[in-house]
């Protein structure tokens, strides 16, 4: 099966469901200042230098078009999601949010980016829901700003943006965080990061190191972490939504069970031990998966037989990737309505709260 053009402009018809998309992007001005003098001071890691560096200077259509976007809530926005059909996106920080920052700042800026957050769902209820930015820096302060969030704000969803500094989840130290989500029932999306330093290099010498590959096999990694770590044991009611057709962890789902249970059985890592099931029932029981920047049919209903179509997510990437004809591609796809509506509606009301 042939895949979409991206370069097409054609615009969708009107559907018989709403289209809410799930992993869209914003950033406050503010939080561009913060990223300059990060950069300025000369001491930033290769993986931010290479991803917001390139992006705030670069000269390019692509890189002038995404900063443009991130930072509008309103009219352009609002443009650009009338020319797609969407209906509604659900906004999150743009990567890498406030864990390059020190924690001080981090938690301080959170609490900045989710009451801006707030003011334009306020301005644009029925186009704009949002997820939490926190701080795994401090965890404790995490697990304060997402109460803060769900009860003062009235968001019910977290985003994390993979590694923090190099560190993940799946050590003990970060689970304050997820004690909090399991509390408040709000999922976190992990979505990517920059690669982190000994990872970056092999990476970007060819080219490699974002959204074409580096970011879902790092973004990947730190989800099989955070199953394998015992995350879910501790914590069985926490939820978790991966984007880009789940990093293709539903395409290794058999390998990873296979290796892990020999891996158990070898004794081989002090860090691999048994768990209460296998790998890919925890990636089907606790995760939703997104299609964000894979608007290919076959991918999709792939994931929707592996998961279950109430766990499948409809996703654009906005703005990193904008490509309006690809709304047009999913609508068409061969599927029931109601498996549809589930991917392009009702499963993001679920999810996300949304009335």
């Amino acid at each position: 099966m042939l895949l979409p053009d991206p370069a097409s402009t054609r615009r969708p018809a009107p559907a018989p469901y709403k289209r809410i998309a799930t992993e869209e992007a914003f950033a406050p001005p503010a939080m561009l200042d913060i990223y300059r003098r990060l950069l300025e001071r000369g001491d930033a890691d290769a993986g931010f230098r290479g991803l917001m560096g390139f992006y705030m200077t670069s000269p390019s259509e692509r890189a002038r078009h995404i900063m443009r976007c991130l930072t509008d809530l309103d009219a352009l926005r609002l443009a650009h999601m009338d020319a797609a059909g969407i209906d509604m996106q659900v906004l999150a920080l743009t990567s890498p949010g406030v864990q390059v920052m020190d924690s001080a700042t981090a938690v301080s800026f959170a609490r900045e980016a989710n009451d801006f957050l707030a003011d334009a769902i306020r301005r644009h209820p029925t186009r704009f829901a949002g997820m939490l930015a926190v701080a795994p820096q401090d965890p404790a302060a995490a697990a304060k700003e997402i109460e803060r969030g769900v009860n003062r704000l009235g968001i019910h969803a977290v985003v994390i943006n993979s590694h923090t500094q190099g560190e993940y989840l799946s050590d003990p130290k970060f689970w304050e965080i997820f004690e909090a989500a399991q509390a408040y029932d709000t999922p976190i999306y992990l979505h990517p990061n920059a690669l982190p330093k000994g990872m970056y290099e092999p990476f970007y010498e060819c080219g490699l190191d974002g959204a074409i590959y580096g970011f879902g096999v790092e973004t990947g990694l730190h989800a099989l972490r955070i199953i394998t770590a015992g995350v879910f044991d501790r914590f069985p009611k926490l939820r978790m939504v991966i984007g880009h057709m789940g990093e293709a962890l539903p395409f290794w789902a058999y390998r990873i069970d296979y290796m892990h249970r020999a891996t158990v059985a070898s004794q081989r890592y002090a860090s691999v031990k048994p768990l209460q099931r296998r790998p890919s029932e925890y990636l089907r029981e606790h995760f939703y998966i997104t299609n964000s920047g894979v608007a290919w049919e076959p991918a999709v209903k792939f994931t929707q037989d592996f998961m279950g179509s109430d766990r499948v997510l409809y996703a654009m990437d906005y703005p990193y990737q904008y490509a309006v004809d690809e709304v047009g591609f999913l609508d068409a796809m061969d599927m029931p309505l109601a498996d549809k509506t589930r991917f392009f509606q009702t499963n993001a009301q679920a999810v996300f709260k949304i009335a």
